[in-house]
């Protein structure tokens, strides 16, 4: 293989599939990246056996061929060549080692053999849509931090992605949850997805896959089934499995009867809870909102440091209430809010509250209270 490009093209590319490589491998191969160098273009291709990215970037290909190296340490020898330089790259005889030459700068690599590198077969996708890499962006970015981390509720590490008919027009919804906080987002359902089974798309996907829809001009080809994904992204194809497992029914944990409005500027909020939250226990993170009428009261007390409070103007006329939240989840869910209030729905101290979001009506979130 003898191929040669440009040194930011070819960066763009392996800042994409390096990320899927894991630090630490028991399987040598898995720790490289596969180059295919074939008419003009070199493919690029990394997996961790769940996941798997491709990317093609055009080049001028000397001598066609294929070999694995490793793919955080060519990451980081194209990162730190200048700007502007070109890249070649070329294998040697023997097909052990191959070296990267630019300008003055060479450095010779141990390969693999192409042959040991695995893949990851997608078998039949039973359905196919398309939709704008904006609206998938948007379902990703409103839904991603509720995701669960708590591997024992496997079910929960993902984002539910389903359609469903809602007054007669069918939607894309996708959910997260981990059991303390609940994050749904909904699109107009594109053509092709009627009839989708219902998927777990892996928390690593759903974040590879967050880096990757940043363009919004780009129209996203979604390929699925019951077992797994492929996302094609411009001349990037990311293919995941799924998780295997029922997401519960995250209906039931939307409440319905909560009638006491508290309307807030977001921006406003976030930051007092911010600064309230300073004194609390990290463990605990606990912020008392004592509403009232036209007003809310933030307070953290924390045996161990102190005590803080602050005061918010708030449109709220119904009865008093106190209520307790964690203080990250308030401030994880003000971040995804787009408009300039925050709605809040609430029912008493115990119950789930409900948030809206002022600008965007497809967006909603559910906030479990904490005892304070």
């Amino acid at each position: 293989m003898r191929v040669v490009l440009e040194r930011s093209n070819l960066l763009k590319s392996l800042s994409h599939v390096h990320r899927v490589v894991e630090r630490r491998n028991t399987i040598p191969i898995l720790s490289n990246v596969l180059l295919n160098a074939a008419g003009a273009s070199l493919d690029l291709k990394a997996t961790d056996l769940d996941l798997e990215i491709t990317e093609a970037i055009a080049a001028v290909v000397e001598q066609a061929g294929a070999t694995t190296v490793p793919a955080h340490l060519l990451y980081d020898i194209v990162r730190k060549l200048p700007d502007g330089a070109e890249v070649m790259l070329k294998t040697d005889d023997d097909g052990n080692s191959m070296t990267v030459i630019s300008g003055r700068s060479s450095f010779r690599l141990q390969c693999l053999p192409q042959s040991d590198f695995p893949e990851l077969t997608a078998g039949s996708l039973s359905h196919t849509f398309r939709l704008e890499s904006a609206s998938l962006k948007a379902l990703i970015d409103k839904t991603q931090f509720a995701i669960s981390t708590e591997e024992t509720r496997y079910y929960l590490n993902g984002i539910y992605l389903h359609t469903l008919e809602i007054g007669g027009q069918l939607k894309l919804r996708a959910v997260a949850t981990d059991g303390h906080r609940l994050a749904r987002a909904e699109i107009e359902a594109p053509a092709g997805s009627e009839g989708m089974p219902g998927v777990i798309i892996p928390r690593k996907t759903v974040s590879e896959l967050q880096k990757l829809v940043d363009d919004p001009d780009v129209v996203v080809t979604v390929e699925l089934s019951d077992t797994k994904i492929r996302l094609t992204i411009g001349s990037v194809v990311l293919t995941s499995k799924l998780i295997d497992g029922t997401f519960p029914d995250y209906q039931r944990v939307i409440p319905t009867g909560n009638d006491k409005q508290l309307i807030l500027d977001r921006q406003t909020f976030a930051q007092a809870v911010d600064r309230v939250s300073t004194i609390s226990s990290e463990r605990g993170r606990a912020v008392k909102l004592t509403i009232g009428n036209g007003q809310v009261t933030l307070a953290v007390n924390n045996p161990d440091s102190g005590s803080a409070t602050e005061e918010l103007a708030a449109d709220y006329s119904s009865d008093p209430l106190e209520i307790g939240f964690n203080a990250r989840y308030l401030l994880d869910v003000a971040a995804q809010l787009s408009g300039s209030e925050a709605k809040f729905m609430l029912a008493d101290a115990g119950s789930p509250t409900l948030i809206h979001d002022t600008a965007d009506e497809r967006a909603l979130y559910v906030l479990m209270p904490m005892r304070v």
